[in-house]
């Protein structure tokens, strides 16, 4: 009878009468600051994101799935358990991706956040049961405190002097820094080249199929894209002209006639996104031969400057060789 009642009894032990194994616990803490640093407002924009969220995939899914396989303190050594919790953390989460990568949901930030954090909490519930069925004597147990005397003797022994405590103060604070200074190394990026794309793409959204013979009066359609890579949120401006062009065979090059804007816009675009518009417009008269994109971000020209020079003076252009033929009567 003792038997058959022994499942339950270990169930009550490990979750119910006894606390929760401070290693165990620490990994619940851990997550649960980095669903708030992922989703909490204003936190989510700080540096504490990249903090919390480096050990949740390189280490803290690995070290509870160790936790729940191995129990006993003498089934792993201490060095081992935190070698194998990186080791598995680093093929478990890819493989969590790839399984995501074929469900509806895909490889996404919240089916990601979600996915570990039900299969970290379902490894040290299991931690926690498994545990309860050894022996307490034979139970893994993280030695905080034989940890923080270690380094209290180390740092700061009994016999030594007043200068060799400030001295070790100091050794500590100097520790701290480098480690600070290398997590923020690590965690803040360096900025890259700062650039903008700016593109056209056909009524099908490739680059292909652009409008070449337009009739006059008639509508066409294309699609405009800008990618902000500045490192800060910029409201573009986009002006559209269309341009009488002519050759000049005396010096060999391309002369601008008429050139008349046909409209112009701001685009909000975030720092690190793209955003593509439909757009569509319409020419009138068959002397035009060429549309152009013209793309300004912080400096935009007053009206003053026409021609050439607006289009020297614009961040970005883009223009496309067109025939307007006439309308069919």
């Amino acid at each position: 009878m003792e038997r058959m009642q022994q499942p339950y009894d270990t169930i009550i032990e490990a979750f119910a009468t006894r606390k929760v194994p401070y290693d165990i616990a620490a990994c619940y803490l851990w997550l649960a600051g980095t669903i708030l640093s992922i989703y909490l407002p204003v936190v989510n924009e700080t540096f504490l994101r990249v903090d919390f969220g480096i050990p949740v995939i390189l280490f803290i899914p690995g070290y509870a799935l160790i936790a729940a396989l191995f129990p006993a303190a003498k089934d792993l050594g201490g060095i081992e358990r935190v070698a194998l919790s990186f080791g598995l953390s680093i093929a478990v989460v890819p493989l969590i991706g790839l399984a995501l990568n074929y469900t509806p949901w895909g490889i996404r930030l919240d089916p990601i956040v979600t996915s570990l954090a039900v299969f970290t909490i379902c490894m040290c519930l299991a931690a926690q049961y498994r545990r309860a069925c050894v022996p307490a004597a034979e139970r893994f147990t993280v030695p905080f405190g034989a940890i923080q005397k270690a380094l209290t003797r180390e740092f700061f022994p009994k016999e030594t002097t007043r200068l060799d405590r400030i001295l070790s103060i100091v050794l500590l604070i100097a520790i701290l820094a480098a480690v600070a200074t290398t997590v923020y190394v690590v965690v803040v990026p360096k900025e890259g080249e700062k650039f903008t794309e700016f593109f056209i793409l056909g009524s099908d959204r490739k680059a292909a199929d652009y409008p070449s013979e337009i009739m006059a009066g008639q509508n066409s359609s294309m699609y405009i894209g800008i990618g902000n890579h500045e490192y800060k949120n910029i409201t573009y401006m986009v002006e559209i002209y269309l341009e009488s062009m002519r050759f000049d065979e005396k010096t060999n090059t391309s002369v601008l006639g008429a050139m008349d804007r046909i409209d112009r816009f701001t685009v909000p675009v975030p720092d690190n996104q793209t955003v593509v518009l439909p757009y569509s417009f319409t020419a009138k008269k068959t002397t035009y031969n060429r549309i152009e994109f013209l793309l300004f971000n912080a400096t935009v020209p007053g009206d003053r400057v026409q021609g050439m020079d607006r289009i020297n003076q614009s961040y970005r252009d883009l223009h496309l060789w067109i025939t307007v033929t006439p309308p069919l009567r």
